[in-house]
């Protein structure tokens, strides 16, 4: 006995985060363990079983199956498997059963648990969620709802100007909401307004406040980012935004709230984008995003939240360089409306990111109106790659006149695609499904957004095409460590953090936004929206969202540390470099990926 416990008591020696023990530690560890000995064939454990502790393996394979039954992973020795379940409810979420003769080791639950609360490498091996570490404090990723003043001032549209004038004395503010009779917003007044416009203009006393109120106003959410703060402050000029929810003022930010803030990165390359006057400036700005990025994932900062300032900079400078081209071609003829597909689209952009994007345009538009709007996709797309926004391989891109036409013209695109889901068509709807307004006319979208949802989700021949479309991209499990990588060209040895990595995650979020009829676009933001309507189970959701955060928070670090030895970033990860616990969570990750994707296309959604 004392012989298999120092036996034992070495191996653990090889295994991260086991080797980080003290010897004597190691040494009870050890102990705790029990020894099994098994053929090849032999079922571990079943889905759903209650397990009593963790495995790990000593010597042989063992095969990690889903639900279904299908080879999620093929584990070597030195690999654990087991604790996603520990680390929940107990159940499995898959099945395990040998590939060869082999001895398995196993902990019990117990002992894990007091050795993840005792020792911090412990707790950061096991721990599969997103870190809740206190992070350096960055207006642009803080949510609105933490930088905006609550209970903000208001009054009717009946107010006078001097009662006006008094609340605004009494309560040390800048500025009253103005609010219907149901308690909508409907205008806003500053001190601004009161100099300009009634004491400048010499108005009396008792003008009604909704004389001199702005309306019309630009407001956002309380789950909006402190950069969309900035961006709209910086773009429009305005020194106070309120903060509304339901059409209902909820809160206020002004300029001096946010002066106290000094992490300005994201927000000052937008505010150098909207002074820009001509398009080489522009590109002196991007160039500027590598560093951008390298200083948010240095932050650590969520990956979600990189991203979307990464993201808000394509956005600038797509509607600075629409309003370049309006000053060089003059007037828009007819409304349009630029929108944005892929990662710009879901707000998911990093340091590699090329074009993406279409031009809906009024109805009433003519055919000599089109060569207006060649002109101006031309002129954007040209900017944009001058900006380092290459151009779509596939030609996805507002200069292709096939994704530059009148609404109604995409209306029977959307209603084609959803009649008739040929492979094309799964493609199209994939990437347009992801669609999002950069500039110009919102309203041409908005109806258009709806209807597509409500058909596409109607149609069960559609839903099941697409589903069989999101299979396409399968997570890197392989033989290697429980890797696939690429087997030969420049990319040897590497997985695609993209393709095999985010992709995958991002399709499965778009089958259950167009199963749930969700508005979202952006993926995380999909995955929640899912749990939350009942789409995916609580479980299922959260290790979900778990493992995309792990895979993207993956990918922008390999970004990160390509920038900082001074080449250019890529997608291209070799997981041999990783440590063996990184390694680990990320496989892990893959294999929940897999199970997701197995049990929606066993028509099981992700109640698992």
């Amino acid at each position: 006995m004392q012989d298999e416990r120092s036996t034992i008591e070495g191996f653990l020696t090889t295994v991260h985060p086991y080797d980080s023990l003290p010897r004597d530690e190691l040494a009870r560890v050890a102990g705790s363990f029990s020894r099994r000995h098994l053929a090849a064939g032999v079922e571990i454990y079943g889905f759903g079983d209650p397990l009593a502790g963790i495995f790990l393996i000593e010597t042989g394979g063992v095969e990690i199956l889903d639900r279904n039954g299908a080879l999620v992973s093929l584990l070597g020795p030195r690999t654990c498997f087991g604790e996603r379940a520990l680390m929940r409810d107990g159940l499995a979420a898959t099945a395990a059963r040998t590939h060869e003769e082999s001895h398995l080791l196993m902990l019990p639950a117990a002992v894990l648990r007091q050795l993840i609360a005792d020792h911090p490498a412990f707790a950061r091996f096991f721990n599969r969620t997103r870190s809740n570490e206190v992070r350096p404090a960055d207006l642009t990723a803080r949510r609105v709802s933490e930088l905006m003043a609550r209970d903000p001032v208001t009054c009717a549209e009946t107010a006078t100007v001097a009662e006006v004038a008094r609340q605004i004395r009494d309560a040390h503010v800048s500025s009253v909401g103005v609010t219907a009779p149901d308690g909508a917003l409907v205008g806003l007044v500053t001190t601004r307004d009161l100099a300009n416009k009634v004491l400048a203009e010499g108005l009396p006393a008792e003008t009604p406040v909704s004389r001199i109120m702005t309306r019309d106003l630009v407001t956002l959410a309380p789950t909006a980012l402190g950069s969309d703060v900035l961006n709209l402050m910086l773009e429009r000029r305005i020194g106070h935004l309120p903060i509304t929810d339901a059409g209902r003022l909820v809160g206020m930010i002004t300029q001096t709230d946010i002066t106290r803030f000094q992490a300005l990165s994201s927000a000052v390359l937008v505010r150098d984008i909207a002074g820009a006057s001509m398009v080489p400036e522009l590109a002196e700005i991007t160039r500027r995003i590598p560093q951008l990025l390298l200083q948010l994932v240095g932050g650590h900062q969520a990956h979600d939240a990189t991203t979307r300032l990464i993201t808000d900079i394509a956005d600038a400078v797509t509607r600075r360089l629409l309003a370049m081209a309006e000053e060089q071609l003059g007037a828009p003829p007819v409304p349009y409306l630029w929108l944005a597909c892929g990662s710009q689209g879901r707000q998911e952009q990093t340091g590699v990111s090329d074009q993406d994007n279409c031009l809906m345009l009024d109805d009433s538009v003519t055919p000599d109106d089109m060569r207006y709007f060649a002109d101006l996709a031309k002129f954007v797309s040209d900017g944009l790659a001058a900006c380092g926004y290459v151009y779509c391989p596939g030609d996805m891109m507002a200069t292709n006149s096939r994704w530059c036409q009148p609404v109604a013209k995409w209306r029977d695109y959307f209603r084609g695609w959803i009649g008739t889901p040929n492979p094309e068509a799964q493609m199209l709807a994939s990437v347009m499904f992801d669609l999002r307004p950069i500039g110009g006319s919102s309203k041409l979208f908005g109806d258009l957004q709806a209807e597509t949802l409500d058909a596409a989700a109607k149609n069960s021949i559609f839903v099941a095409h697409m589903v069989a479309n999101s299979l396409k991209h399968a997570p890197p499990l392989g033989l290697l460590r429980g890797f696939a990588t690429i087997r030969s060209g420049e990319h040897r040895n590497t997985i695609d953090m993209k393709h095999s990595g985010v992709v995958p995650v991002t399709d499965l979020g778009r089958v259950y936004a167009l199963q749930g009829r969700l508005s979202e676009v952006n993926t995380r933001a999909r995955l929640q929206a899912a749990t939350d309507a009942g789409i995916i189970s609580p479980t299922g959701g959260r290790d979900l969202i778990a493992a995309y955060d792990l895979i993207a928070e993956t990918r922008l670090v390999h970004q990160a540390a390509l920038i900082s030895t001074g080449r250019a970033p890529d997608n291209f990860l070799e997981p041999a470099e990783l440590p063996d616990f990184e390694r680990s969570h990320l496989r892990d990750a893959f294999v929940v990926v897999r199970t997701m994707q197995s049990a929606i296309g066993q028509g099981k959604g992700g109640l698992t």
